[in-house]
């Protein structure tokens, strides 16, 4: 799930080093060597962490982490390929497995193997030489309001029933746009994926920039209320997010969540290359990875942990989706591919 925070803001937080039972970070330096410290979070808008956590965060370091968010994870990352020689911060999150490959051949990040590392599910370690270590994952799916018709698969965007109807992102500016753009590759394969996009363009697809638009502006159920579109390219884990934060409160969703063609979505962290403040940003590593940071992860930017000993709360357990089946592709495959997917897309939807 996306936040609805937009645009670039910098905070001042206290991190700490609070691994799996608060133990000691292998840094290679004493916390006195990053205690007094500030460091640059390069983020995309959904980061965030409960006040509560960073309190504790900040008791057993004093590193000063200033975090800096730049939209999407797609806009995100092209900045910081664009500022690779001269670094806009020491650590950065929210790539994630559609766009990972493009990160790592542009040579954004330094190894680092946490010692938080085992506590992780080993399924989503992806990179065996640890530029990036995952953080969370969910699954992107097409969501609808249940007030209305509900598609029961990726083809009934095609039919007249939902005309204007369906609303996604960008791929070549959005993660999720992208991650649901590889979902038709893996669906209908190389062959058949342009002909369904040309097929629901046909049909009153409409296209925005970022997740925050699509749901929050655009669809029937979003924050901005005034959305037209029953249907939307999101997340399994946005029915708790409904429930969650619904004014007045309710005990169940309006959402729902097609369970077809879902694509598993894992973000990561990582150490970018060049920084003179590697201890203390191994820290925040490690502090994400920690059991305090990833049960604190869903119910603020409602993903999975991937951390296995990571508790959920109620409204995970109670109302996301989980979807049966998901689709996916390679890291070597999407690396190829990528970029002729968006330009392919691009021309059939967009010009």
């Amino acid at each position: 799930m996306r936040s609805s925070i937009a645009g670039v803001i910098a905070v001042a937080l206290m991190a700490a080093a609070c691994g799996s039972d608060n133990k000691p970070t292998s840094t290679g330096s004493s916390s006195a060597d990053v205690r007094g410290q500030t460091i640059t979070l390069v983020t995309h808008d959904s980061f965030a962490v409960s006040d509560a956590v960073l309190k504790e965060f900040s008791a057993r370091t004093g590193i000063t982490v200033n975090v800096v968010k730049g939209g999407d994870a797609g806009a995100m990352l092209n900045q910081a390929i664009l500022t690779k020689d001269h670094p806009q911060g020491d650590v950065l999150y929210g790539i994630d497995n559609t766009l990972l490959s493009k990160g790592i051949d542009a040579g954004l990040f330094e190894s680092y193997t946490s010692p938080e590392l085992g506590s992780l599910d080993n399924a989503f370690d992806v990179d065996r030489d640890h530029r990036v270590m995952p953080v969370d994952e969910s699954d992107v799916c097409l969501n609808f309001d249940k007030r209305s018709q509900a598609p029961a698969g990726l083809d009934d965007l095609k039919t007249p029933a939902f005309k204007d109807k369906l609303v996604v992102e960008n791929p070549a500016t959005s993660s999720t746009g992208l991650a649901f753009l590889l979902a038709t590759v893996a669906k209908y394969g190389e062959n058949g994926y342009i002909e369904y996009w040309k097929a629901v363009k046909a049909n009153g697809l409409k296209v925005d920039d970022g997740w925050d638009q699509a749901y929050n502006n655009d669809f029937t159920l979003g924050s901005g209320g005034t959305g037209t579109r029953t249907v939307v390219a999101s997340y399994a884990t946005s029915p708790p997010a409904d429930v969650v934060y619904a004014d007045p409160p309710k005990t169940t969703t309006d959402v729902g969540v097609v369970d077809d063609a879902c694509f598993k979505q894992i973000e990561f962290v990582g150490v970018l290359k060049g920084t003179a403040k590697t201890a203390a940003a191994h820290a925040f590593v490690d502090f994400m990875l920690s059991k305090a940071f990833q049960e604190d992860m869903p119910l603020n930017m409602f993903v999975y942990p991937v951390r296995k000993d990571a508790a959920l709360p109620y409204a995970f357990t109670t109302y996301s989706a989980k979807p049966a089946h998901t689709v996916d592709l390679s890291q070597d495959q999407i690396r190829a591919k990528r970029e002729q997917w968006i330009d392919d897309w691009t021309a059939a939807v967009l010009g």
